[in-house]
């Protein structure tokens, strides 16, 4: 072998070690990216605005759906048959007890009361000559004068045409009533409705003539649940206040307040309910039998409960859960039993204590188990209006970072 060759031979060692140097930084930099890809960095805990779980003393309220009726509802239907010939009021009118309604003719009933009366007068007259004669025969048989039966028989006359006198001012009576009867009148305060049988038609027993509907008071019934019967109701037996107040469909709030009177005394058990009722003043006339009304009930006595803003609650099937923020910044879930709303709190029965910390906006961006970053903000806050002004001042900051 010459120089050249081995110089040759020197070069293509060269080659393939460099080759192969190449071949093994290609590999341990594969191996690195391999390694960078199977450890990824961990994600940013998400930011979600959270506030403290308060107590504070609170009246509990329930709402319900139910009905005004009137305190007192007359049909009115005449006594004694006839023709009216007279009606007087104003369809939908306010009447007062005693107001004269309608007329029915009087004339046959007047002749009736007059023939009733001289009947009675004449009763009453022989009656009164068979007292005088029995006394006469009193004084006779002292004298003995007359035998004792003719005194009986006197006697017994006498107690015969006084029972007939008594029973003929009875039908004399009883002719005067039918003959008031014919003025048809209001039996209570209130309004009237429409006459359903005008003036002309011949009317008996039967027949409706209008009803009259009481306006100074008013009842709300509802259906009540259980809870609501055991916090409330016993209390209503018992004769101890409890609050409602009603709303109408165009009225906000429940701006008119009564007192429950009356809890039935048993719970549907298909149902799970129990009729109510409250009484409410009406001096203004703004309510009506017949309306829809929203009914809130209390009991007018407030403790201490735990509240919690409501979009605070999330709902999983069934359930009804919110989110603990953990003190190591870590979510939690919890399910919660909740109770009413109260002043636009929720209030919470089991679940959560005083103190804790909860998510209140962001709850679709939380895991359980995943850490949060958590931005407080009061509980009866907007929690939403706290989190865009969270983002604006982090976005200023990054700002003035750049």
């Amino acid at each position: 072998m010459n120089n050249q060759q081995r110089r040759m031979g020197t070069v293509n060692t060269l080659v393939g070690l460099l080759a192969a140097a190449g071949l093994a930084g290609a590999v341990l930099t594969g191996c690195a990216d391999a390694n960078s890809k199977a450890e990824p960095a961990a994600p940013a805990a998400p930011p979600v605005s959270a506030a403290v779980v308060i107590e504070k003393p609170v009246a509990e309220t329930q709402e319900f759906s139910g009905r005004l009726e009137a305190v007192e509802v007359v049909e009115i239907r005449p006594r004694v048959s006839g023709y009216i010939t007279a009606v007087h009021f104003r369809p939908g009118a306010e009447v007062k007890q005693g107001d004269v309604l309608f007329v029915i003719d009087p004339r046959p009933y007047q002749a009736e009361a007059d023939r009733a009366g001289a009947a009675a007068s004449a009763a009453r007259a022989r009656a009164d000559l068979a007292r005088l004669e029995l006394q006469r025969a009193e004084r006779l048989l002292a004298d003995k004068a007359i035998a004792q039966r003719e005194f009986d028989e006197k006697a017994a006359a006498q107690k015969e045409l006084d029972a007939n006198a008594r029973a003929a001012q009875a039908q004399f009576e009883a002719a005067r009533l039918n003959l008031a009867y014919t003025r048809i009148t209001a039996p209570i305060d209130g309004r009237v409705s429409k006459a359903e049988i005008t003036l002309g038609n011949l009317v008996d027993a039967s027949a409706v003539l209008t009803s009259v509907v009481s306006l100074d008071r008013i009842y709300a019934s509802f259906d009540g649940d259980e809870e609501t019967y055991l916090r409330v109701g016993t209390r209503a037996q018992r004769g101890q206040a409890a609050i409602v107040k009603v709303g109408l469909t165009n009225e906000e709030g429940f701006p008119h307040e009564g007192r429950l009177e009356f809890v039935d005394n048993q719970l549907d058990p298909r149902t799970g309910s129990v009729r109510m009722r409250a009484t409410l003043d009406n001096a203004d006339r703004a309510l009506a039998p017949g309306l829809f009304a929203r009914v809130q009930v209390g009991s007018g006595v407030a403790g201490k409960a735990v509240v919690i803003n409501e979009r605070a609650v999330g709902t999983d099937q069934s359930r009804k859960y919110v989110v603990v923020v953990g003190p190591d910044s870590k979510a939690e879930y919890r399910p919660v039993t909740l109770g009413p709303v109260v002043d636009g709190m929720r209030v919470v029965r089991s679940g959560l204590k005083p103190g804790e910390k909860i998510v209140v906006n962001g709850l679709q961006r939380v895991r359980p188990g995943a850490p949060v970053a958590p931005q407080m903000v009061a509980m009866d806050a907007d929690p939403a209006a706290a989190a865009k002004a969270g983002g604006a001042q982090v976005a200023m900051n990054t700002t003035g970072k750049e």
